[in-house]
């Protein structure tokens, strides 16, 4: 069973940065990509960052120009640093395995177990 282990995160002050990395076990057949989630209480998880092999990267709007992305999907690895943080950056935040093309990152079912980030102000 392919496990990610996420690293990082806890409590930052408002304008601090934020690192976290995350690791799978082993690889899954046809993976092409790793994406990190977070998810607000109550919340669905939504989308934060994208990392495609071919090295195309996505962000969404929230953390655009905060947040840089990068890793080795081939190693399985993947992580997000993320400058200038916000109380409304608290989360919960999941590393995902998945699939891109083009410009679409398909998640997959599979879910580190979650760190998580609070942003004191």
């Amino acid at each position: 069973q392919v496990q990610l282990v996420e690293s990082g995160g806890g409590l930052v002050q408002t304008g601090g940065t934020l690192r976290l990395s995350c690791a799978a076990s082993e690889s899954v057949p046809r993976m092409n990509a790793m994406g990190w989630y977070r998810q607000y209480p109550g919340k669905k998880r939504e989308l934060v960052s994208t990392l495609a092999k071919d090295g195309r990267t996505n962000f969404a709007d929230a953390v655009k120009g905060r947040a840089t992305i990068s890793g080795d999907i081939d190693k399985n690895i993947v992580n997000l640093v993320m400058d200038n943080l916000k109380p409304e950056d608290t989360a919960v935040y999941y590393c995902n395995i998945g699939f891109q093309r083009t410009d679409l990152y398909y998640p997959w079912n599979y879910w580190g177990q979650g760190t998580q980030v609070t942003v004191s102000s």
